[in-house]
């Protein structure tokens, strides 16, 4: 089983570079990683690009140690540990403060207390056998955004048992903070693609950065300072036969997947990666009363 975000950084990793002749081609330096476990990429072109690269891998692992459910020392891996997390970093209560807006602005279909339901998913798909509906029931009761209390001091969980997951958001986060690290650092024109892709400035060859949304779409987009991020619900499934999404709706405890593909163009990544994660679950009518400024595409 692959994750949704390795899925998508093949559909954006392969249409990530825009066509550039070969003058433009030789002036790109560039960078190929992981970042939460999806396949990333940073495009500049600046003369002290290996600095500026080094700098801002420093950052991805920086916050890789906050938001990570992979690393055991992470402070997310320690606050679903514990239940609670003391002094948290500014990065965490800024994540969870969007989280929150999100949360409100779709009505509950992103949320990221949700991780105890997808870890029963995976558990007894793994075992051969479909939840039922009384686990369902139970682990409905260890979620909801309602009993996450945050602040600088403090994040906590109102209930036992409750865990977070921040991959439905995190890795446009980290495009948006290592976008403004290398902006600060005097890059204008750079493309950072965490799984979700943000587009400052313009390519090298003058014009904006072109991305392909993707195999279930048609869509061809460019980006100048915009980002831009897609969930697929089948782009990954706990069941080997592909059929049972890994998207699940919050509200009802079962996958909910209304649209087989959507990509949100947003102003920041995280945005943009929050909002396609609750579009995957939201009725047209639901997605046009809540997308904003934003741009949707099914």
């Amino acid at each position: 089983m692959t994750t949704r975000r390795r899925f998508l950084s093949i559909l954006a990793g392969g249409a990530i570079l825009p066509a550039l002749g070969t003058s433009a081609r030789a002036a790109v330096s560039s960078w190929k990683g992981v970042v939460l476990g999806a396949n990333a990429q940073i495009i500049l072109d600046h003369p002290q690009a290996d600095r500026l690269i080094a700098t801002a891998v420093a950052e991805i692992n920086r916050l890789e140690n906050i938001f990570s459910l992979h690393r055991s020392d992470s402070q997310l891996s320690r606050l679903n540990s514990a239940g609670k997390l003391a002094d948290p970093a500014f990065e965490m209560i800024e994540l969870l403060s969007l989280s929150a807006r999100i949360n409100r602005r779709t009505n509950g279909a992103f949320d990221p207390s949700i991780q105890p339901l997808w870890e029963l998913y995976a558990e007894q798909v793994s075992a051969g056998k479909n939840p039922t509906q009384a686990q369902i029931t139970d682990r409905l009761t260890r979620t909801g955004w309602q009993h996450i209390r945050f602040g600088t001091d403090e994040i906590r969980f109102a209930r036992a048992g409750m865990a977070l997951t921040l991959n439905g958001i995190a890795q446009g986060f980290i495009a948006d903070k290592v976008t403004a690290l290398l902006r600060r650092n005097g890059v204008e024109n750079v493309m950072v693609n965490t799984g979700e892709i943000m587009g400052a400035g313009h390519a090298p060859d003058g014009q904006d950065w072109q991305i392909h949304l993707g195999s279930r779409t048609a869509h061809s987009i460019t980006l100048n300072n915009r980002a831009v991020a897609t969930s697929a619900p089948l782009g990954t499934s706990f069941d080997q036969n592909g059929k049972l999404g890994h998207i699940l709706d919050p509200r009802t405890g079962h996958p909910g997947a209304k649209h087989a593909q959507v990509s949100v163009v947003a102003r920041t990544a995280a945005e943009a990666d929050g909002l396609s994660t609750a579009f995957c679950l939201m009725t047209q009518a639901e997605i046009d009363s809540a997308k904003g400024d934003t741009t949707v595409y099914l």
